[in-house]
C-alpha cells in the first residue's frame, strides 16, 4: 500500500514515489485503484477519510451544476442521519449500491464498445474478406484439378 505524508503544511508527499502529490494526483490513484493510506507526518494519524473527503469536495466544485452526485437535499439528509440517536448502517448500504451501480456501468460500457467494434460498416467488412477467402479457396480448388488434367 502506499503512503502518503501529510505535512503541517499541508503538503502531501508520496512516500514510494519520493515526490509531492496534489490531491489530483491522488484521485487518479483512486480511479488507477491504486491503494493508499493518507498519514500526519508527525503523529502517524489515519488522514485517509478526510483526504478523499476533499477530493470529493473538489470535483463537486469542479463540475457544473448537472454532474453533480450531492445535491443540496442529498447533503442535508445526510446531516439528519447523522443528528440521528442510532444512525442508520448507511455506509454498508452506499458502498454496495455504489459498488453494483459501477459494475452495471462496466458492462454497460464493455456491451457498447463491443457493439461499437462490430458495427455495421465492420461487419460488412469482415464478410466481404471472408467471401474473398472462401471465393480464393474455391479458385485454387477447381484450378488443381484443371492442372493434372493439362499435364495428361
Amino acid at each position: 500500500m502506499r503512503v502518503i505524508r501529510k505535512y503541517a503544511n499541508r503538503r502531501l508527499y508520496d512516500t514510494q514515489q519520493s515526490h509531492y502529490v496534489t490531491l489530483e494526483d491522488l484521485r487518479c490513484l483512486v480511479l488507477d485503484e491504486v491503494p493508499f493510506r493518507v498519514e500526519d507526518a508527525k503523529s502517524g494519524e489515519d488522514l485517509t477519510r478526510p483526504i478523499l473527503l476533499s477530493i470529493i469536495t473538489e470535483q463537486e466544485q469542479r463540475n457544473d451544476n448537472e454532474a453533480d452526485v450531492f445535491s443540496n437535499a442529498l447533503l442535508e439528509q445526510l446531516i439528519r442521519i447523522y443528528a440521528m440517536a442510532q444512525p442508520l448502517p448507511l455506509a454498508r448500504y452506499l458502498e454496495q449500491g455504489t459498488q453494483l451501480m459501477l459494475e452495471q456501468q462496466r458492462r454497460m460500457q464493455d456491451q457498447w464498445q463491443q457493439a461499437m467494434r462490430h458495427s455495421p460498416v465492420d461487419t460488412m467488412h469482415e464478410l466481404a474478406e471472408e467471401n474473398l477467402r472462401f471465393w480464393q479457396r474455391m479458385m485454387r480448388q477447381n484450378q488443381a484439378p484443371d492442372d493434372d488434367t493439362s499435364e495428361r
